[in-house]
């Protein structure tokens, strides 16, 4: 009886043990690589790390995120993508289209949430946005397809301009490159297009705007690179100097003193990501999981920019705008 009890108290102790050990495992906290152009405060991770939160997850207690930045330099991509694989991170999560492109290229495994300016399925990231197959979903913000419409609004900001500068991180991949989507879009208004390409890792505004001023450009239109993205506020700053009418490809370049802009809106982008991330976790493939498109585009003006380069905004442009920086 003795020895019947003993036995019984010992598979009691080692289902404990085995469940216990299970339980452990049930709760492993999910670890989540984030590979940015720039940061840590930026708006935009400032909204994925909201939405997480709008979804029940607390960042270091049941999600960890493991950040990583290029600062500009594209030639981290895959360093940075090799780290986190490394890591053994269960979702990847980026807005920069060359290092989705490395992602995909390193691993079948991991699951990935893009949140792109370009057309993922005209870039061969995915198969269609209905149904991405493989690895890699998201979000696709469209920046591309929004070129002429930029260019319109600064014609009708400005309507005596002929010549237009496009800058342009000149080592882009020819996929993301700005330049020839304005083309079209410039021939119909009778607008001339000046190629202004810098190169980092230490870019010469000065020089470029010097060869815009030379140029006679008398507008320009700011392409969103990994490169730019993190010089946005002296390349405003370089516009007023120049007294250069502004346009570009994302609302963060107009809070930090750019004129216009025109683009769907990234932090909302940024937030929905974190959606994918957590259907993901809860069993999702993200093949199976459609890309979204923007609902809305938004229009933004800085005043403050405007009376600085002695610019007036019609009134018929400033009440088509979805926000006005005073």
């Amino acid at each position: 009886m003795k020895k019947k009890l003993f036995r019984l108290t010992l598979w009691a102790l080692l289902f404990a043990l085995c469940f216990s050990a299970e339980a452990q495992q049930s709760k492993k906290v999910p670890r989540i690589g984030f590979l940015a152009s720039a940061g840590p405060e930026t708006p935009n991770i400032a909204a994925f790390r909201r939405g997480l939160r709008d979804l029940g997850y607390i960042e270091g207690k049941n999600i960890l995120i493991e950040y990583r930045y290029m600062e500009g330099m594209m030639d981290r991509i895959p360093s940075l993508v090799a780290e986190l694989e490394q890591l053994k991170v269960d979702i990847l999560v980026s807005p920069v289209p060359a290092a989705i492109r490395a992602a995909k290229q390193a691993t079948k495994t991991i699951p990935i949430v893009m949140m792109i300016t370009t057309d993922p399925v005209a870039t061969g990231l995915i198969d269609s946005l209905a149904r991405p197959g493989g690895n890699v979903t998201g979000l696709t913000r469209l920046t591309r397809d929004l070129s002429g419409k930029r260019l319109e609004l600064l014609k009708e900001v400005v309507p005596r301009i002929s010549r237009v500068g496009v800058l342009d991180d000149a080592d882009a991949p020819v996929q993301t490159k700005g330049f020839k989507d304005y083309g079209d879009a410039a021939r119909a208004l009778k607008i001339q297009l000046q190629s202004l390409e810098v190169r980092g890792p230490n870019p010469d505004f000065e020089g470029t705007f010097q060869a815009a001023a030379k140029g006679r450009v008398s507008a320009l239109i700011t392409v969103r690179t990994t490169l730019l993205i993190g010089y946005r506020k002296q390349i405003a700053d370089l516009a007023i100097k120049n007294r250069l009418p502004s346009m570009s490809e994302g609302s963060d370049f107009v809070e930090d003193g750019g004129l216009m802009s025109y683009s769907a809106n990234d932090a909302e982008s940024f937030r929905r990501a974190a959606v994918y991330v957590d259907k993901i976790l809860k069993g999702a493939k993200p093949g199976d999981l459609p890309v979204e498109q923007p609902k809305k585009f938004e229009f933004i003006i800085n005043l403050k920019a405007a009376k600085q380069i002695g610019l007036t905004i019609p009134q018929s442009v400033l009440y088509r705008a979805d926000k006005v920086i005073k």
